[in-house]
């Protein structure tokens, strides 16, 4: 589903990517771990083309992302939820959700209703604006928000940063709902229970560069005590 070869990239003159090679397989829930800035969120954002390369190829279902400007990701089926949610917390629920259909191929006029079958938050609160939702209700939002693009890959940046117990429980319930239609994951996560929970595949990032890649079955104590550990 989307393949990324020797990946390098620069803040000024830091080196935050090295030689970077991962595969994100077709139908898989990967959950990209790793300490405090190894690199992760800066990946994700060169996946969208927010930040650029210095060097590398980014192919997403054969065709060539980097390529592609950054406002074109979603409507090849790429749907993005980045840390901190970023919704318009001026607008409504609704107006928010609404958002997406510009980026889907069908012109949709209307949110998809199994968007509120995922989150029935959401359609109680669709007159509400978006900051006055609680923190979790926010993160509900923007991920509905990103999968009324119809995505085949949802990019999930820290969906259960700060986010109360109950409503970590719901994303999960959503991320393995979503699986069993086929649907990509990609998923920085921190919370390692969480990540067992739910993804298939785990890959680590230490210091820029991938040091663990596998199915997460195979992640172990030793593995975790090295990277991951604080």
């Amino acid at each position: 589903m989307l393949t990324l070869t020797h990946i390098n990239q620069f803040y000024g003159g830091s080196h935050t990517l090295w030689d970077l090679d991962m595969t994100i397989p077709k139908g898989s829930c990967t959950c990209l771990m790793g300490r405090n800035g190894m690199g992760k969120t800066t990946l994700l954002k060169c996946i969208m083309g927010l930040l650029p390369l210095a060097t590398g190829e980014m192919l997403f279902a054969g065709s060539d992302l980097r390529a592609q400007p950054a406002q074109s990701r979603a409507r090849l089926g790429i749907g993005y939820v980045p840390q901190g949610r970023e919704i318009f917390s001026q607008l409504t629920v609704e107006e928010n959700l609404r958002v997406g259909l510009a980026a889907r191929k069908d012109r949709a006029r209307s949110v998809p209703e199994h968007i509120y079958d995922m989150f029935p938050v959401l359609k109680r609160m669709l007159n509400r604006r978006g900051g006055d939702l609680s923190g979790g209700q926010q993160q509900q939002l923007a991920i509905g928000r990103a999968l009324v693009i119809e995505p085949r890959l949802l990019i999930l940046d820290e969906p259960t940063e700060g986010i109360q117990p109950n409503i970590v429980h719901e994303i999960g319930e959503v991320i393995t709902r979503l699986r069993a239609t086929g649907l990509t994951v990609l998923l920085v996560e921190q919370k390692l229970p969480f990540a067992r929970r739910v993804a298939s595949d785990v890959r680590i990032l230490d210091k820029g560069r991938l040091v663990v890649s596998g199915g997460i079955a195979a992640l172990t104590d030793e593995m975790v005590q090295r990277h991951l550990t604080v």
